[in-house]
């Protein structure tokens, strides 16, 4: 199988689909791997580990997308390239294909197989390629977010941990899950108090024995959602449904009854955003502010560090790629639920229950 590894293009992206020790192993199973020039520079790897490695330079994009029968990259493929690939081509990346109706058109009309990192499952349901990415947009959101309180960010111009004779900053994590959960690790550890809400039950039990003594537990309910983030500083959206639209904890009245200076973190904006003024930004102009409310809301939070996050992503994502390119789609996808799980879009047709419950007149 020919491989093709392109530079993501996409606004302050710099992660890479692949590192040089997976192109030694595909190449040593007896396939060809294309990556585009200079595709691995922002991440800290440079071309000449890549040769070594057995890879093939090309110059362009368009060479990737011409000769490849399966493309690895990072993020959803943006509007030009969508445009060059082909109908009997593999693009195996995040897509999060719910919060763009763009996209999932792009990639119907193309005829491509869209197999989505963030879908794909293990046996015990876990999301294994989503889960790195996870930990460290939940670790960024709390690192993020502090910088937004100070003064200059317009925000309450609240230090995180407080100092003697006062008190840390009031924070929310609302969802218990990975990336909820090292949110408000980072959080506790930098002093502030917080509270993480999660609809399961048994979750908040577990996280009340492994937290630290100052994060409390609390059920999520709509009106709890609302009376916790009016007294937040700092408020980390952190919900997750795997392939599909993020529900919407904080609606637009909402907004206006948050303290002057609190900061929004969304880490679900790539999903559509779990605040309902969210919309996506860019790590050079990450906030907005509304109601006096500011809103982080970058979308690849992790490609602020690339070289961490590309060793994390090419850890877990290398043997599947592997198996993928061994054994070929159909038996791939035969393989087990958690495969088939991977596909959103094949044919022309979605493939995924969540992209079509997200756009039910595409489906």
């Amino acid at each position: 199988m020919v491989i093709g590894i392109p530079g993501e293009i996409k606004l302050d992206e710099y992660r890479v689909g692949m590192l040089p020790f997976g192109v030694r192993a595909l190449v040593e199973d007896g396939h060809r791997v294309l990556i585009e020039r200079n595709a691995g520079v922002g991440a800290g790897f440079n071309d000449a580990e890549y040769q070594e490695a057995g890879a093939r330079m090309v110059e362009t994009p368009h060479e990737i997308y011409e000769r490849a029968d399966l493309v690895v990259k990072v993020k959803e493929p943006q509007a030009g390239e969508v445009a060059t690939t082909r109908e009997d081509q593999i693009l195996f990346c995040y897509f999060h294909f719910a919060s763009s109706r763009e996209l999932t058109e792009g990639c119907l009309e193309s005829g491509l197989t869209a197999l989505g990192f963030e879908t794909l499952t293990n046996d015990h349901g876990g999301l294994p390629l989503l889960t790195p990415m996870s930990e460290i947009a939940g670790k960024m959101s709390i690192q993020e977010g502090a910088r937004c309180l100070e003064s200059h960010m317009k925000g309450r111009g609240v230090l995180l941990g407080g100092v003697a004779g006062v008190e840390p900053a009031q924070v929310l994590v609302v969802g218990g899950g990975v990336v909820g959960s090292n949110a408000a690790h980072v959080a506790a550890g930098m002093g502030a108090c917080v509270v993480i809400m999660d609809i399961n039950v048994e979750r908040l039990r577990h996280l009340d024995e492994i937290m630290p003594p100052n994060v409390s537990t609390a059920y999520c309910e709509p009106h709890a959602v609302v009376e916790h983030a009016a007294r937040a500083d700092l408020v980390i959206g952190a919900v997750l449904v795997p392939g599909g639209k993020a529900p919407v904890l904080l609606r637009q009245e909402h907004i206006g009854m948050l303290k002057r200076g609190t900061v929004l973190v969304d880490v679900a904006v790539d999903q559509g955003g779990c605040f309902e003024t969210s919309h996506p930004t860019t790590h050079r102009d990450p906030v907005f502010v509304v109601d006096g409310v500011v809103h982080y809301c970058v979308a690849n939070m992790p490609g602020a560090v690339s070289r961490t996050s590309s060793h994390a992503l090419g850890n877990v994502t290398f043997p599947y790629v592997r198996d993928l390119a061994g054994s070929g789609l159909e038996a791939f996808l035969n393989k087990s639920a958690g495969n088939r799980a991977a596909l959103n879009i094949s044919k022309g047709k979605i493939a995924h229950p969540a992209v079509a419950e997200a756009f039910p007149d595409l489906a």
